[in-house]
């Protein structure tokens, strides 16, 4: 019974929020890669420039001290040589809502005015957040703060952030951070009682055959 026991509180464990998670999300303030000193341009597809995370797009400027970052020392520029973003792959759990906190200012060296930033999430829309750099210049980029939420569908969710602004001058994202924003939806809930409905039939068939061979 023990072992039952064990293998049912391993599977809660898994389904319920705030369980270990083997593919966590991580670097959300890019501070862990390849020394960018002022700034490097970082290929769509690169894997390994910016821990954690990959490019798409066309490329994006991996920001050291070019300008101040929101958090740390480092940020990035969503369009390097042309419009680029960057995405995470990390574990999650069905139904469970959560929230994507992240900072957004603009790179302000040149044109458009506004940057925008289509933020998504893997079974859920996307949406666009833009940010107007009027009056803002490297020594004061403005940063500011916005919240994206989501519902996960799977165990793992893919997290994108895709420029929208054409050119090399984009949008610029810091401090990205993930909390578990709600419990799972019902469905998941009632798939969880079904778990547990069939670990204690198993436990009450036990029972009653060492009950009969005593």
């Amino acid at each position: 019974m023990r072992n039952i026991l064990l293998a049912a509180a391993a599977g809660s464990a898994f389904m319920l929020p705030g369980a270990a998670s083997a593919a966590a999300f991580i670097n959300g303030s890019f501070e862990n890669g390849i020394s960018p000193g002022s700034f490097t341009t970082v290929s769509g597809g690169d894997t390994t420039s910016i821990t954690g995370w990959t490019v798409t797009g066309d490329s994006v400027d991996y920001i050291g001290n070019y300008w101040t970052a929101q958090d740390g020392s480092r940020s990035v520029d969503l369009d390097g040589n042309g419009q680029g973003g960057i995405a995470q792959t990390f574990d999650t759990v069905a139904g469970t809502k959560y929230s994507v906190s992240f900072w957004l200012a603009g790179n302000p060296d040149g044109a458009p005015v506004s940057k925008t930033v289509q933020v998504g999430a893997t079974g859920n829309a996307s949406t666009d957040y833009t940010f107007d750099t009027t009056g803002h210049d490297r020594a004061n980029l403005g940063w500011a703060q916005y919240t994206y939420n989501f519902v996960a569908s799977g165990a793992s969710t893919t997290l994108s952030f895709a420029s929208q602004t054409p050119g090399a001058y984009g949008p610029v994202l810091d401090n990205v951070a993930i909390t578990a924003a709600g419990v799972p939806e019902p469905a998941t809930w009632g798939l969880m009682i079904l778990g547990f409905a069939a670990v204690g039939g198993v436990m009450r068939r036990r029972g009653a055959t060492q009950a009969a061979a005593a």
